[in-house]
Order: structure tokens, then C-alpha cells, then sequence
């Protein structure tokens, strides 16, 4: 595998959940800039007691090696609830094919509620490769009657599983969820600061308090099928190298179009039994990858006991630039690693925080379309983005 695209966390910035929820007296601006793209010369590299972790840097400008993600530890709760959810998704994923498509998939809200498979893209053929279960961990009837109407892919109503079907799946769904989102909307008070140190024009609380207000919250239970599963065959286990493996074959190259990502990370299983697999035994080239600021791609393993946040391309416009999208993939796992009877399948959950729809998207006054568009650079990703 190429230099460049070996998993490599030393760059990723670790902060720890005291030190956003509270005034320590700590500047986290040079972390800030350090996962997201700012200007300012970082420190060399440090651990405090916390176990936050600024990263070294040999430029004199942070953005060249960002990750665009950053991890944050000791939050509440998040493990216990993370082991509780994410092992669902294979009892979901292996209820049978006509409860998913009849009871728990939802047309109407162009699939951003419920059982998704194939009804996606992958490029430009229907995604086979996952499947999805969207909800709201927020709120089961988000917005009014009126808004519901209105925005039926912002707004969806929430499908669950029969309780006999999955038991505890919707609470577990929403309890972590609501982890989730209570961690991104005290993040967000230190990026509206740290934009509008890089912006005077930049609103106070602008981002703060729109997480904090908002029902538009979409969880997504992924669950990625083996890559010779079904329809996605292909002849990934009988490449005799590594490049022979499509870097983007679970999810292709693209940036989240909305606002905060949260991440909890990931699990593998053997799609047969449901086995958690130990990750030394993986693929240890598949997983997240993500484009640097100085477009080097990077895989990211996001550490165990963290949840991570990372931007989409509404939050780099209402902050000027200050702060950038991450452009990213997923890249499927061989299933020989283990052996050659074993298929592996990847689960994890994104919670994608938004705000409302009728929130103005606007610029900082002074700053120009190109500036923003140019301080993420021209592309999404190394390729085409993909399609849909």
C-alpha cells in the first residue's frame, strides 16, 4: 500500500469532554485549527493530564496535515451505550428481507427514515454494498404538522423495529443518539469562538445555538455487507494486491453536505454468526479514510473509548472557511484476513446534527464565495464525487 494511505492517527486531535463542557481556562483553538484546518503555527507535539493530545507539526501552517476529524474522550456514558446499539445492526440487517422492505422502509421521506438498501447510489449503481436504518434520536415527530409536510426528507417520523423483532433497539438507538448530539452542541461553542476570532462579522452563538434548538438530528445504523455479499461481488479477495482494492468500495469520496457529523466508531463481525472479530485480525487497510488539508489521503481509526465530530460543507460556509468540510471514504475489508470461509461486515453510526431547514445560510460579511469555496480546496476527494 502507497505511503501515503497507511492508517496514520498521529495527527488526529484527542480532547477530553471536561474540557469542552466547562471553562478551564484552556484555549482549544490550536486544537481546534489543528483538526479542522486554521492558519495559526501549532506547539510541538504534548499530552497533559487529560490525555489531550496536540499533535506536532512541521509547518508553519496547521492546515497541511488536518484531519478533519476530531476525537473526544471520557464522555458519559458513550461506551456502554455505543456496545449496547451498534452490535443491533446485525439482528436488523438479518430480519427478513420482506418485514425490512414493508414495515420499516419509508418512501415518502425519500428513505431518510427506516430500512435502506440499494435505494441509495454507490457511484452510479444502486449501493448494495450497506444498509441503513435512519431515526431520530431526538424526537419521534420532529418540527410541526405544518414543517412535516413541508420538508418530508427533514423531517421524517421515525419507523422502529417491533420490540419482539429487536429488543431495546429503540432505546438503545435513542439513548445513544442524544449522547451524541448533547456532545456536538458543546463543541460547537468553541468553534462559533474560534470562528469569530478568525471573523468579527461572524453572529455570537451562532452554531451553539442552533444545535442546541434544533429536532433535525438523523442517526444512521450502517451496516456494510461483506464485498462479495449479493449483488456487491466482486473480485476483491482474489486481488493479488492491495491497490487492487477500491479505496471508496463501501462508501465513495464525498464531503457531508449538512453541519456536525458525529461519529462512534466501528465494529467488525463475521455476516454469518454475528461474531465480534478482534481487530488485529482485520483488513488493517480497511476503514475510514479522509483527504488532509495538503491532500494526502489518511486512514483514520478512531480510538475505542472516543467518539469523533467531523464537518460538513454548511458549517465551512457559515464560518467563512475558518473551518473546512472532510472529505471522505470508507474502504471494504478482504474477508481472507481472518480466513477464507469468514465474511466479514463493518457496522458503525454517524449522527448527522443539522439545523432547521429555514436556517439562513449565509457567510460572515467580507468574505467572499471563492474564499470559501478555495479554503477547502477544488475537490471532494482524489476522484469524482460520487453520484446522488
Amino acid at each position: 500500500m502507497d505511503a501515503e494511505k497507511r492508517n496514520n492517527n498521529d495527527n488526529l486531535v484527542v480532547i477530553d469532554y471536561r474540557d469542552i463542557i466547562r471553562d478551564t481556562g484552556k484555549d482549544l483553538a490550536p486544537l481546534l485549527a489543528k483538526a479542522f484546518g486554521g492558519t495559526e503555527p501549532l506547539p510541538n507535539g504534548d499530552e497533559n493530564s487529560n490525555n489531550e493530545t496536540v499533535p506536532s507539526s512541521s509547518s508553519s501552517s496547521s492546515r497541511c496535515d488536518s484531519l478533519g476529524i476530531i476525537a473526544i474522550r471520557n464522555v458519559p456514558n458513550f461506551i456502554n451505550a455505543k456496545d449496547a446499539f451498534l452490535p443491533l445492526a446485525y439482528q436488523l440487517a438479518h430480519l427478513p428481507q420482506s418485514y425490512l422492505e414493508k414495515s420499516l422502509t419509508d418512501e415518502r421521506s425519500l428513505y431518510n427514515a427506516g430500512w435502506s438498501h440499494g435505494k441509495e447510489k454507490l457511484g452510479d449503481k444502486p449501493d448494495y454494498a450497506k444498509g441503513s436504518f435512519y431515526f431520530n434520536p431526538l424526537t419521534d415527530s420532529p418540527g410541526s404538522e405544518e414543517d412535516r409536510a413541508r420538508y418530508p426528507a427533514s423531517y421524517p417520523c421515525n419507523i422502529w423495529p417491533d420490540e419482539s423483532a429487536i429488543p431495546g433497539f429503540e432505546v438503545a438507538a435513542k439513548h445513544l443518539g442524544s449522547i451524541m448530539h448533547g456532545v456536538v452542541v458543546h463543541l460547537s461553542k468553541h468553534i462559533d469562538a474560534y470562528a469569530k476570532s478568525k471573523s468579527s462579522s461572524y453572529p455570537d452563538n451562532l452554531l451553539y445555538e442552533a444545535m442546541k434548538q434544533t429536532e433535525k438530528a438523523k442517526g444512521r445504523l450502517l451496516y456494510y455487507f461483506p464485498l462479495d455479499n449479493g449483488e456487491e461481488k466482486d473480485d476483491v479477495n482474489n486481488a493479488k494486491d492491495d491497490a487492487d482494492i477500491a479505496e471508496d468500495s463501501w462508501i465513495g469520496w464525498h464531503n457531508d453536505s449538512g453541519f456536525l457529523t458525529a461519529l462512534a466508531g466501528d465494529m467488525y463481525i463475521d455476516h454469518e454468526t454475528g461474531e465480534h472479530l478482534n481487530s488485529q485480525s482485520i483488513d488493517p487497510n480497511a476503514g475510514l479514510y479522509v483527504l488532509n488539508r495538503n491532500g494526502t489521503k489518511t486512514h483514520v481509526v478512531i480510538p475505542e473509548d472516543c467518539m469523533a465530530v467531523q464537518l460538513g460543507e454548511c458549517v465551512q460556509i457559515i464560518t467563512g472557511g475558518a473551518v473546512i468540510a472532510t472529505p471522505h471514504c470508507v474502504r471494504g475489508a478482504k474477508n481472507s484476513n481472518v480466513s477464507g470461509s469468514t465474511k466479514i461486515a463493518r457496522i458503525s453510526h454517524p449522527c448527522f446534527i443539522d439545523t432547521v431547514p429555514s436556517f439562513p445560510l449565509s457567510m460572515p460579511s467580507g468574505v467572499s464565495r471563492d474564499d470559501v469555496i478555495m479554503a477547502g480546496g477544488e475537490k471532494k476527494g482524489p476522484g469524482p464525487p460520487p453520484g446522488g
